[in-house]
C-alpha cells in the first residue's frame, strides 16, 4: 500500500517540475513563489517534524535544533568554496552549477526520506498512513517545483534539470519501497530533517528569495512569497 501511494507522489513531483518549467517568462513570480514554498517547508514542516523527533538535548539545545543551524553553515560553506573554486577558474560573477546541482541532490534527498516516512506511517497504522501520504503527496508537488527551479536558477541545463526532476519523483517510491527491509530509527530522523531545514532555509534566504526580487520588486513576486508560504499551511493544515 506504501509504494502504491508513493506512485501518487510520483506524479505530484512530476507535476510540479513541469508547472516551473511552463512559466519562464514570469521568472520572478515562480522564484518567489519557491521562495514561499521553501520557507513554508522548512518552518512549518520540516522544523516542527523534527522537534518532535528530536532526543536528548546537547547542552540544553535540542539536537534537531543544533543540527538546523549545521545545515544552514554547511550550505553557505558549500556555496562558498564552490564559488571560489569558480573565481579561481576565470568565471567571476556567475552562477555556480555545482551550487544547484547539491540543492537538488538534497531535495532528492528530502524526497527520499518522504518515501521512507510514508512507509513507515503505514507500518503503525492505516489511519497514520493516509494523513502522512496526504501530507507527502501534496508537498511533493513543491519538491519537484523546487528541484526543477533550484537545478536551472544555477545555470544547469535543462536536461539535467529533468534528471533531477526524475530523480526527485522516483525517490519517495524507492524509499516506501525500503522500509519493507528496515525501520528509521526516530531520532535519526528528526536529525535529518532539523538538517535539511537548516539548508532549505539558507538557499531561500540568501539566493532564491534575493534573485526573485532584485530586478521585479513588484508586489505581485510579494504575493506569490506569501502564497508559497500559505500553500504550505494549508497542506499541513488539512495533514492534521
Amino acid at each position: 500500500m506504501a509504494v502504491f501511494v508513493a506512485l501518487g507522489a510520483f506524479l505530484m513531483t512530476l507535476a510540479g517540475g513541469w508547472v516551473a518549467q511552463r512559466v519562464t517568462d514570469r521568472r520572478h513570480l515562480v522564484l518567489g513563489f519557491a521562495g514561499g514554498l521553501m520557507l513554508g517547508v522548512v518552518g512549518l514542516d520540516l522544523l516542527p517534524e523534527a522537534m518532535e523527533a528530536s532526543g536528548t538535548p546537547v547542552f540544553g539545545v535540542p539536537a534537531a535544533l543544533l543540527l538546523f543551524v549545521g545545515g544552514f553553515l554547511v550550505a553557505h560553506l558549500v556555496e562558498g568554496l564552490l564559488a571560489v573554486r569558480q573565481v579561481a577558474h576565470g568565471a567571476s560573477g556567475e552562477r555556480v552549477p555545482q551550487v544547484g546541482l547539491t540543492a537538488a541532490a538534497a531535495m532528492v534527498g528530502h524526497s527520499l526520506m518522504d518515501g521512507i516516512a510514508l512507509g513507515a506511517a503505514f507500518q503503525v497504522s492505516g489511519a497514520m498512513g493516509v494523513a502522512v501520504a496526504l501530507a507527502v503527496i501534496s508537498h511533493d508537488f513543491a519538491d519537484g517545483f523546487n528541484t526543477y527551479t533550484l537545478t536551472s536558477l544555477y545555470g544547469n541545463a535543462r536536461r539535467k534539470a529533468l534528471l533531477m526532476l526524475f530523480a526527485a519523483a522516483l525517490a519517495p517510491v524507492v524509499g516506501a519501497a525500503t522500509t519493507l527491509l528496515f525501520t528509521l530509527p526516530e531520532e535519526l530522523l528528526g536529525g535529518y530533517l532539523g538538517f535539511f531545514g537548516g539548508a532549505l532555509l539558507y538557499l531561500a534566504a540568501a539566493e532564491i528569495l534575493p534573485e526573485a526580487h532584485h530586478t521585479h520588486p513588484a508586489r505581485s513576486t510579494l504575493l506569490c512569497t506569501i502564497g508559497g508560504v500559505g500553500f504550505i499551511w494549508l497542506v499541513v493544515g488539512i495533514a492534521e
